[in-house]
Formats: structure tokens, C-alpha cells, sequence
């Protein structure tokens, strides 16, 4: 399975992303499931109203509908893996949603992390060592 992040669900959408093409393609090609962490909903519904345009949230609303994503609700442990990693790597400023992409990732031991923010995500040391695409693809 792979975990997204916000960056690369709303490069996936925004056709006039940077990005847009390489996560098009991942998602295309890939025949696992793209797993939605629930702490992303609401940036990417941000990002995509504010940046992008009503049409692409209201696609990307469709597509949680419809199944084209599995959202993963989270746990308890959940929250306290993202506060002891948002405090382990405190300097990098990680917060909540990074901190949760990362522990619903290794919980699920998931294969890869979609993800445009390397910075963050490129400087953690993720338990199970999820790859993280399209960089490592």
C-alpha cells in the first residue's frame, strides 16, 4: 500500500502542478491501494478550494466518495507517534499532519509514502523504511 500525503494528492489532482505528471503516472501504474491518512483531508480540501479551484475539490470529494482512495480514520497511537516525532525531530517542525502520515505509514507497514516534501518526510527515520515516491521509483 502507499500513504499520501498532502502534497501529493494535490499534485495528483492539479493538473498545473509541478508535480502533476509523476504522481499521475505512480497512481496510474501502481495497483495498490492509495491509502488517505485522515489528518490530510482537510489541507487538501483547503489547498485544492483556495489554489486550485472549486472543480478539482469537488473532484477530489468525488473520488473519496466513490472509493478511489481507502482513508485510514487513525488511532490513539497514532496521535502520540506524531507528538513524539513532531518533539524527536522538533527543528524540522514536522506537526501533526507530517507526524500522522508517518505513523498510520508504519503501522500499516506500508510498501511506500507518496510524498513531494523531502525535506520533512527525507529526514525522518520511518520504522519499517517506506520508500518514498516517486523519488525512490
Amino acid at each position: 500500500m502507499i500513504v499520501a500525503d498532502t502534497g501529493a494528492i494535490v499534485a495528483l489532482v492539479d493538473a498545473d502542478d509541478q508535480h502533476h505528471a509523476a504522481f499521475r503516472a505512480l497512481f496510474e501504474a501502481e495497483r495498490e491501494p492509495w491509502v488517505l491518512p485522515w489528518a490530510i483531508l482537510p489541507e487538501v480540501d483547503y489547498l485544492l478550494a483556495t489554489h486550485v479551484g472549486r472543480r478539482a475539490q469537488e473532484a477530489f470529494l468525488g473520488d473519496l466518495v466513490s472509493g478511489a482512495f481507502e482513508v485510514e480514520w487513525g488511532t490513539p497511537a497514532d496521535l502520540r507517534r506524531a507528538r513524539d516525532l513532531d518533539a524527536r525531530y522538533e527543528r524540522l517542525k514536522l506537526g501533526l499532519v507530517d507526524g500522522a502520515v508517518i505513523a498510520v505509514a508504519e503501522r500499516l507497514k506500508a510498501r511506500a509514502i507518496a510524498t513531494v516534501d523531502l525535506r520533512h518526510f527525507g529526514a525522518v527515520v520511518i520504522r519499517g523504511r517506506p520508500k518514498l515516491l516517486p523519488r525512490d521509483h
